[in-house]
């Protein structure tokens, strides 16, 4: 999916867990942002990629789209470590990191969820397609209902 779904379906997700957090909500909500995108941090399309002081030009060549980043395999225990580190920032690393996982294992390149096992999890979803401008519109609306409730709550 694009950027964006994944950042209004993260949105989704911190709203969901909000009430739930106890100290700073505004971590909560960054690590959550920043680990939805994360996944693609070893494709050529992503935000990152565009700019020489973010290049990842060795792990490109080494992983391609939807290689290890984007498994349960990679996310477990990279999510642990997260933890040990810094507890408070293991629950939304995982959300964050899951929910893109989640989301594109509906598109037509899909997840290989535990690899390196070869099976393969994929959908009719293309990414920039209509579904996933509908999913974005969806899940921005939802995410503005919801900010509106709080800021009126």
């Amino acid at each position: 999916m694009l950027k964006r779904t994944h950042l209004a379906i993260g949105l989704a997700f911190v709203f969901y867990f909000l009430p739930y957090i106890q100290g700073n909500k505004f971590i909560f909500l960054g690590v959550v942002l920043l680990a939805s995108l994360l996944p693609d941090v070893e494709s050529g399309f992503s935000a990152a990629q565009r700019h020489a002081i973010f290049s990842l030009q060795p792990i490109k060549m080494v992983f391609h789209k939807n290689s290890v980043f984007h498994t349960y395999s990679f996310l477990i225990p990279v999510t642990i470590a997260v933890a040990i580190f810094s507890p408070r920032l293991g629950l939304p690393f995982f959300l964050g990191y899951s929910s893109h996982l989640l989301i594109d294992s509906f598109s037509p390149n899909g997840i290989k969820p535990f690899w390196p096992l070869k099976h393969h999890v994929h959908g009719k979803i293309v990414p920039g397609g209509g579904i996933d401008k509908i999913l974005f519109v969806v899940f921005l609306g939802v995410d503005l209902i919801v900010l509106f409730n709080f800021i009126m709550a």
